[in-house]
């Protein structure tokens, strides 16, 4: 690999990514590469990579690729394999417009958790690429397994929701109860999460308005997590006694993460769609020999 391999920088809600195009799955990344290029002192940084491949080209995504063009290999900072990142599709719909492969509207990406509908808005006239883009995110599960999470010398029943990734979503009355969030809040029973578990701890801020923090699997406390934004906005949906598939009306939460804000949509039919901005904000090239040097 002595070659220079382009990449890019972006993020939603600041919840940020390295992106390396590679249509045609031709570049390798193990795991210890990426957790290099996402390092922050000695890499590029970020919460995670999304390698941009060709469903076509990519063996677990073979069998999408006549739903969709695209594939997002999302890996998270450690280099571990992750199943979906809702802020993460946002960012990979914006590099490919900003890439010229798709225009404003709708395009589907295929993910490890399915295919993703996307809606890219309209950007004014001339002016760069700035409008929100609205991802579906499938349905939530809530399986009915209690956990209970614990900071400190405090400890809070969790509700298990799974948004093609699983969350253990907990309500506090104040978001520093969460504490550093450095390392995985420990959870009870361990056998409800096997692969571990996303954590968001929330705070109400208004009706049908939230705030969170979340500590994601495999990377420590991040500045947005999608999925987790998702599990929030049902979770609190149905602590608060609404479910739009009993009631037939679609209901709207506000969620404030640290790095911005996300709008959250549940339909009658049970889809749920996220909207966001989406910025990229560099580019540039992974000199070839240090990737192929790093150990691996």
């Amino acid at each position: 690999m002595s070659t220079r391999i382009a990449f890019l920088k972006g993020h939603g809600t600041e919840n940020d990514f390295v992106i390396v195009p590679d249509p045609e799955n031709a570049v390798d990344l193990p795991p210890a590469s990426v957790a290099a290029l996402c390092d922050r002192r000695a890499g590029i940084g970020g919460d995670g990579l999304l390698h941009v491949v060709r469903s076509a080209a990519h063996p677990e995504a073979r069998h999408l690729a006549a739903e969709a063009e695209w594939f997002m290999d999302y890996r998270n900072g450690d280099g571990s394999v992750a199943e979906m990142c809702g802020n993460g599709v946002r960012v990979f719909a914006r590099y490919l417009q900003h890439a010229g492969h798709v225009t404003e509207g709708d395009v589907a990406i295929a993910t490890r958790g399915g295919v993703k509908a996307v809606h890219i808005a309209k950007t004014a006239s001339g002016g760069p690429a700035t409008g929100d883009i609205t991802v579906g995110m499938g349905r939530a599960l809530l399986p009915e397994d209690g956990v209970t999470v614990s900071v400190g010398g405090r400890s809070w029943p969790a509700r298990n929701v799974n948004m093609g990734n699983p969350h253990a979503v907990a309500f506090v009355d104040d978001l520093d109860h969460a504490g550093d969030l450095l390392t995985a809040p420990p959870f009870s029973p361990a056998s409800v999460y096997p692969d571990g578990v996303n954590v968001e701890f929330v705070a109400d801020r208004g009706p049908r308005h939230v705030a969170l923090r979340v500590h994601e699997r495999g990377v420590g406390e991040t500045r947005s997590c999608g999925t987790g934004a998702c599990a929030v906005a049902v979770a609190a949906a149905r602590r608060d006694g609404v479910d739009p598939r009993i009631t037939g009306i679609p209901v709207t939460y506000t969620v404030d993460v640290p790095g911005g804000t996300l709008t959250i949509t549940e339909r009658p039919d049970g889809e749920i769609e996220m909207t966001g901005p989406a910025v990229i904000v560099a580019e540039g090239v992974i000199e070839g020999e240090w990737l192929e040097n790093l150990p691996r």
